[in-house]
C-alpha cells in the first residue's frame, strides 16, 4: 500500500507501507525541509498505525532535503502526542547519515515525551531491534 501527499507543484512525499514479521514498514521518499512536511508524513504514518495496530513500526526515511531545524523538533514531538504512536515501538532509519545527530536529538525528545523510539543508520539493525530488542 502507498500513500502520497503533495501540493499544486507535485508530490512532496510518498509513503509505501508493507506488513512484515515485526510489524509495519513505512518507506518515505520525496523532499523534506520543513516542519509542515515532516508533520504531514508522520500524521499519514500515524493514520496507518491506528488502522492496522502493529506492535512495531519501521520508518525508512529516504527523503531529500533537511529535517526540521533543532528549534522545531520539540514542536514536532508535541504535535505527534495523542496520534497513536505511543502504542508502537518505532525504529527510524535515516539514510542520510550526516543527518543522524539531528535525528537522534528528535529521538531523545520523543522518548522523553512517551514514545519508544530508536534511530538507526542501517535497516537490518533496526529490524533486528524490533524483532528481538529489549522493551
Amino acid at each position: 500500500m502507498s500513500d502520497m501527499a503533495g501540493t499544486a507543484d507535485g508530490p512532496v512525499f510518498h509513503i509505501e507501507f508493507a506488513g512484515t514479521d515485526y510489524g509495519l514498514r513505512a518507506w518515505v521518499t520525496g523532499v523534506n525541509g520543513s516542519l509542515e512536511t515532516t508533520l504531514a508524513y508522520w500524521r499519514t504514518i500515524a493514520e496507518e498505525v491506528r488502522r492496522l495496530q502493529p506492535r512495531n513500526l519501521l520508518v525508512v526515511d529516504d527523503m531529500e532535503g533537511e529535517p526540521p531545524p533543532p528549534g522545531q523538533l520539540l514542536e514536532f514531538v508535541q504535535a505527534m502526542q495523542g496520534q497513536g504512536m505511543e502504542a508502537v515501538r518505532i525504529a527510524y532509519v535515516e539514510r542520510h547519515t550526516e543527518q543522524i545527530p539531528q535525528i537522534e536529538f528528535a529521538g531523545l525528545l520523543a522518548n522523553e515525551h512517551g514514545f519508544d523510539a530508536r534511530i538507526f543508520a542501517d535497516e537490518n539493525a533496526a529490524a533486528l531491534w524490533l524483532r528481538y530488542g529489549e522493551r
